[in-house]
């Protein structure tokens, strides 16, 4: 009776169709340090590797633990590597960050978050790789007016716009798409 239940059941376990895939953690290509993926083997939606991909990121939060990377900035390391990594040219790919609320003493130079937090700014190696990929870091001009954040405490990078609302409408006027967090 035993053999026949386990024989019934192993049957039934079988006939049901495999619908799982193993999802892989990757790192890079374009930053290896940062923006780790997961690959998706024959996603449903296809991803148009001829595409020009214009994105607006708009960031307003920061992690609780100044020692951690921002994971809002993070994910456009993020979206920079799965799309790369599914085909898309990296000359395809537009990215730009607007940085307001919390998330703005991410753009502190080291010396000024060190001031305010007590330890070094986690976000900085980030920042400048995607500088040197030619995307757009933006801060908002009203957020660092109410926080105190001056042009000498600034990411030497740091573009400012005369809101984050002026600069979301910038660019989505530009045919930029709104990923919000």
């Amino acid at each position: 009776m035993r053999f026949r239940f386990l024989l019934v059941f192993t049957l039934l376990l079988c006939s049901f169709p495999n619908t799982s895939f193993a999802q892989e953690k990757i790192s890079g290509p374009l930053l290896t340090e940062f923006g780790e993926t997961y690959t998706v083997p024959q996603p449903d939606i296809p991803v148009d590797t001829t595409a020009t991909y214009r994105v607006v990121f708009d960031i307003a939060k920061s992690p609780e633990n100044p020692a951690e990377l921002n994971p809002y900035f993070n994910t456009v390391a993020r979206f920079l590597n799965m799309n790369t990594s599914a085909g898309v040219a990296q000359d395809h790919l537009k990215p730009v960050l607007v940085v307001h609320g919390s998330a703005a003493f991410g753009l502190l130079t080291n010396q000024y978050y060190k001031e305010k937090f007590g330890v070094d700014n986690p976000n900085l190696k980030l920042l400048e790789q995607l500088h040197a990929l030619n995307i757009p870091i933006v801060l908002c001009g009203q957020t660092a007016g109410s926080r105190g954040i001056t042009s000498e405490k600034r990411w030497q990078h740091t573009q400012m716009a005369l809101s984050a609302m002026n600069a979301l409408v910038y660019y989505q006027n530009l045919n930029y798409a709104l990923i919000s967090f």
